[in-house]
């Protein structure tokens, strides 16, 4: 099965999300022996994926990739063990995904953002997959960050929409991995390339047109090119 056809639908329960993953995984985790340690789960978590998916327990909220609490509630609900989470998150993590939707409202998906595969691997992703199978959708539905709330506020742009969690950027508190180390870079960018990168995005970082205003994301260019580099 193509990771075209793989879709995370809201209130769509497992019986879904376990059959389009069976046929196309791994066997989910490796054995019962592998022992998960849930704290480097949540601060994996934290570090890598909490930039794109909201997780309440984690305390992220990332919206460029499916909401995990409204990903599995309903599945609560219906009695799924962790077990059975644990394996449908392994096989995506180990997976990716091609270009997928999430169910919102009126009977529509909301195209999302691809998802490289084996962003982690070996025990890390099964630490990870053991957590969000132990907290995701225990305590129900979740709404994300409302961007637009935000208005022109760059340090909040950067926060809420995803950058600090891929990115470095020391004046933010920031230490993500997954993109470029923006205090790094700084001698290198202007506002027109931070503008374009945001807009269009690239390599596996998501374009942010659509989901930003553009005073946005000249807000968000503007704050980053403020601070990058600037602090010790």
């Amino acid at each position: 099965m193509s990771s075209l056809h793989r879709v995370v639908v809201r209130g769509g329960g497992l019986a879904a999300a376990t059959l389009l993953a069976a046929g196309c995984g791994y066997g989910g985790v490796a054995s019962a022996s592998s022992h998960p340690d849930l704290q480097n789960g949540q601060t994996l978590f934290s570090a890598t994926c909490g930039s794109c998916h909201t997780l309440q327990a984690a305390g992220t909220s990332g919206t460029i990739g499916p909401n995990l609490d409204n990903a599995f509630a309903a599945d609560r609900q219906q009695g799924y063990p962790d077990s059975t989470i644990e394996n449908v998150v392994i096989d995506q993590i180990r997976l990716g995904s091609g270009p997928i939707a999430t169910y919102t409202t009126k009977n529509k998906f909301t195209p999302q953002t691809q998802m490289p595969a084996d962003l982690l691997t070996g025990q890390n992703a099964i630490d990870v997959a053991a957590y969000v199978a132990s907290v995701a959708g225990i305590s129900g539905y979740t709404h994300p960050v409302n961007l637009a709330s935000l208005g022109t506020n760059g340090p909040a742009i950067f926060k809420s929409s995803g950058c600090a969690g891929c990115h470095t950027l020391a004046a933010a508190s920031s230490t993500g991995t997954i993109g470029p180390n923006l205090d790094q870079l700084a001698a290198k960018l202007t506002l027109a390339i931070v503008v374009r990168q945001v807009t269009n995005g690239g390599a596996i970082m998501p374009p942010f047109k659509g989901k930003l205003t553009a005073a946005q994301i000249q807000a968000v260019a503007s704050y980053v090119l403020s601070v990058a580099g600037k602090k010790k």
